[in-house]
């Protein structure tokens, strides 16, 4: 990032500072595609598309030299199952049932590769059926368990990812997963997970992807509220509320899903995918206005016990983590991990100079981006009164003193 991308980024910021979020996103007439790589830089991606908040499509020129693109594909296109079997067939795979509803998702069990991969054969010369039903592998964390630097290179469109970064300075899990299965399996219509964005290159075959921006799904709930779990169903189609934005996804190419927007996908082939989700500077705010909204949830389902329960707000907390995966300490501690990493980033060395060290990735300016973001987050979290009922006695540093260091960094780094 440079200093006139920050400019413009914080310009973007400030202009939102004080307003409410919109209950509807204005609606994109069209998916733009992205064709050649060495004519988009990161900064084109940041200013069209990250922070405006809309999805685009990348050429299969982003991914050909990718490994997986070479290895786990024959010359066909089709998966190469005996490259498959031979590198990771007995380990252990997530598989969701996309025929068994469960709430609004599938039901999952856990097989070794190989036994899904005779599934697979089998329901492909069972002319894509099964008595066993429509089986998808899915949120494989293959990267957690195995070096990816000869499958894929992470695109630097995608590198400022604090999610993942988070996760692996703890050791203990990630957001990066392998998607593979038959024409016909399909992903229930959600919002991806902490309102983050997401990634998925397809690595062989095809998928339709159907996306409604920030706000739309609302005209889908029914009576109790909830959402749609198949926006393709006859009742949503004799409504006429369609997908505002459908987009076919080819071998090799990939797909930017924007914050909040939900989305509804189907294999329209044979498919290996590949996807991350992410968070940063970026989207911050709409994570954190997630988690409150989730917490008000929890406590009007629980609202009944709140004078009768002992400790009913660390309860809720509770409640609200098993729920989310992250509660308002865990976020804080999410702050705090990436805040101390870029601190020590940005270094005043002369009047409106500054430099960073080694190994900062995207430059000076984009931690610099980053604290101010994190700041102006973190001024929102220690003010909320259901984050100050949180036992912060044993944080380090205490959440106020994080703040003033990212305040005082600020204030050295040259004025916008």
């Amino acid at each position: 990032m440079d200093r006139e991308t920050r400019v413009f980024a914080e310009s973007h910021f400030r202009g939102l500072r004080g307003r409410l979020p919109s209950k509807v996103s204005p609606t994109p007439d069209r998916v733009d595609f992205i064709e050649k790589p060495d004519s988009f830089s990161y900064t084109d991606f940041f200013k069209s598309y990250l922070l405006p908040n809309v999805p685009c499509v990348f050429s299969s020129a982003f991914t050909e030299h990718w490994g997986c693109r070479k290895r786990w594909v024959m010359p066909s296109g089709k998966p190469d199952f005996d490259h498959l079997l031979q590198s990771y067939g007995d380990v252990v795979v997530p598989v969701a049932n996309c025929g068994v509803q469960e709430y609004n998702s599938n039901p999952k069990e856990h097989m070794p590769l190989k036994d899904y991969i005779s599934y697979w054969k089998e329901f492909i010369r069972g002319d894509y059926s099964s008595p066993r039903g429509c089986l998808y592998l899915k949120d494989w964390h293959l990267c957690r368990y195995s070096s990816a630097e000869d499958l894929f290179t992470l695109p630097v469109y995608f590198s400022s990812d604090w999610l993942n970064e988070y996760w692996d300075t703890l050791d203990v899990d990630d957001y990066r997963f392998i998607y593979m299965g038959p024409a016909g399996t399909w992903s229930p219509f959600h919002a991806d997970i902490l309102r983050s964005y997401s990634w998925s290159v397809n690595i062989c075959g095809r998928k339709k992807w159907l996306f409604f921006p920030p706000g739309q799904e609302e005209a889908l709930r029914d009576s109790h509220g909830g959402l749609p779990y198949d926006v393709t169903a006859p009742e949503f189609l004799e409504s006429h509320l369609h997908p505002v934005l459908e987009v076919t996804q080819e071998a090799g190419e990939m797909v930017f899903v924007p914050s909040g927007w939900h989305h509804q996908v189907h294999n329209l082939e044979d498919t290996i995918s590949i996807n991350h989700n992410w968070i940063n500077g970026c989207n911050l705010a709409n994570t954190w206005r997630f988690l409150q909204q989730e917490l008000c949830a929890v406590q009007q389902e629980v609202s009944e016990w709140r004078d009768t329960m002992p400790d009913w707000h660390h309860h809720c907390q509770v409640i609200m983590k098993s729920c989310t995966g992250i509660n308002f300490e865990e976020f804080y501690h999410f702050l705090k991990v990436i805040a101390e990493r870029r601190l020590p980033l940005v270094k005043k060395i002369g009047p409106g100079e500054v430099r960073c060290s080694e190994g900062s990735g995207l430059g000076p300016q984009h931690a610099i981006f980053d604290i101010s973001r994190i700041a102006e987050v973190l001024a929102s979290v220690v003010v909320n009164p259901d984050f100050q009922r949180v036992d912060t006695s044993k944080f380090s540093p205490q959440p106020e003193d994080l703040l003033q260091q990212l305040q005082e960094a600020l204030a050295t780094t040259d004025p916008l």
